[in-house]
């Protein structure tokens, strides 16, 4: 039992962790005869600046030719990863994209017991166990590469003739969403767009319940999350076993149906690509990116 016990720490710690993956998955959401588009959906990098087999996978996934990229936080995984998160992704230069960000891009990690998960979402830590990042710093990198802000906002750009609207919250998980201010810009930017065709992405860190119903209630048409790491243990073929928030564990990562309200939106979940330099392990959740092929609506 013990070398059992072991091999499986091994195996979570050293291998699973590095075994990058990409997830393909397809949408049917665009107005009818528009041309497809390739969104790159990361999440939860978690960057250190020592992880140079991470950076090496990100800087590859430009073989996808990606025509948008969506960023839903925690990239940063140590106070001195800016500068090599920041090369790593000038690969995709010209490449539109939107971001919004996790606790994990404002606050350095911390080291805290895993089990206590258990009990439901992690608690903030005090403000004398915090270190802060250098967000400012991490939005002008993004804003250099094309990226659009949606931290409690809405933005729209044109993306292979198709009007591409999104809208995002902050960090739920820290209760730093302001849907009404949101609200209020997505009200603002279709007013400002008018009544052409065009598709409207949901863009949110965490999948809290009260985001993900909000989000089908403000006209999403797809809506993208992470924060979860898919569980980052769980039972090999079996569901997640903690989500730090409120998503049921059937829908902790991959592509699922969120329906409220009486409409049903498609709602994709990574399991991010890294994990907490204090809790670095993965069990049954490997590290991913995934490539959402967003295609015409089926006639009917």
């Amino acid at each position: 039992m013990l070398a059992a016990g072991a091999a499986v720490a091994a195996y979570a710690t050293a291998i699973e962790p590095q075994a990058f993956r990409i997830r393909h998955e397809t949408l049917r959401v665009l107005p009818a005869g528009a041309r497809p588009i390739t969104v790159l959906h990361l999440a939860d990098i978690h960057l250190a600046p020592w992880q140079e087999r991470k950076l090496e996978w990100l800087e590859g996934l430009t073989s996808l030719e990606p025509d948008l990229i969506v960023n839903t936080g925690d990239s940063l995984g140590h106070r001195a990863a800016l500068p090599a998160l920041a090369d790593a992704l000038r690969v995709f230069q010209g490449v539109p994209g939107f971001f919004v960000h996790g606790s994990n891009d404002v606050y350095g990690p911390e080291p805290k017991n895993p089990l206590r998960y258990f009990g439901g979402p992690s608690k903030p830590p005090g403000p004398a166990h915090t270190s802060r990042l250098d967000t400012a710093g991490l939005e002008r990198a993004y804003e250099a590469l094309g990226w659009l802000d949606l931290n409690n906002t809405a933005r729209a750009i044109e993306v292979r003739g198709t009007s591409v609207a999104a809208f995002g919250v902050a960090d739920a998980h820290r209760h730093w969403d302001r849907l009404d201010e949101t609200e209020a810009a997505l009200s603002s930017m279709r007013k400002a767009l008018g009544g052409g065709p065009r598709v409207t992405l949901g863009v949110t860190h965490a999948p809290y319940q009260r985001i993900l119903n909000a989000f089908v209630d403000l006209g999403a048409d797809a809506i993208l999350a992470g924060h979860t790491h898919g569980g980052q243990v769980r039972v090999p073929g079996g569901h997640a076993i903690v989500t730090n928030c409120d998503i049921p564990r059937e829908q902790a990562s991959g592509l699922s149906t969120w329906a409220h309200a009486g409409r049903a939106v498609p709602l994709n979940v990574s399991q991010g690509i890294g994990a907490s330099i204090y809790a670095p392990f993965r069990l049954g959740t490997p590290p991913e990116a995934v490539a959402v092929s967003l295609r015409p609506r089926d006639i009917g």
